[in-house]
């Protein structure tokens, strides 16, 4: 997909947004499975890391690092997984997902096939969370991605 008119991520928010600046926005992904995973999402359509230059890269990883912490921080996880795939919406996005044991899939990748398990609820209010990795994602960069 080189036309970004069809992109998915160009024409939608690719979730419910919690926090954006011009370069890129992070949002809350609508799993019942997952209701703490999060999604960062380059603005502009580009389809690879390489696309970028070392100002963009280091704002975009910066933004996936600080929404790492604020899911460890708010929900304390066993783990988190980091992806960036693109092969069914060739947008740059990475995913940010926490992990527990005992989740539907757990230890495999969230896009395996279902182990079991139960699905993970959050500690709070969805309400709540949201504002919370808001606030966490203004304070851990501040400054920092333009």
């Amino acid at each position: 997909m080189s036309d970004a008119s069809a992109c998915e991520l160009c024409s939608t928010p690719g979730g419910v947004v919690l926090w954006s600046n011009e370069h890129l926005r992070v949002v809350r992904v609508d799993d019942p499975d997952y209701p703490g995973f999060l999604r960062v999402i380059w603005q502009g359509h580009v389809r690879e890391m390489s696309d970028l230059d070392a100002a963009q890269r280091s704002c975009l990883l910066d933004a996936v690092l600080a929404t790492e912490r604020a899911l460890i921080a708010l929900l304390r996880p066993d783990k988190v997984n980091l992806a960036s795939l693109g092969n069914m919406t060739p947008h740059l996005h990475w995913h940010v997902i926490p992990r527990f044991r005992g989740d539907p899939h757990f230890p495999d990748p969230v896009w395996a096939a279902r182990r079991g398990g139960i699905p993970v609820a959050l500690p709070m209010p969805i309400v709540d969370y949201e504002q919370a990795v808001a606030a966490a994602m203004v304070r851990e960069l501040q400054g920092r991605t333009g």
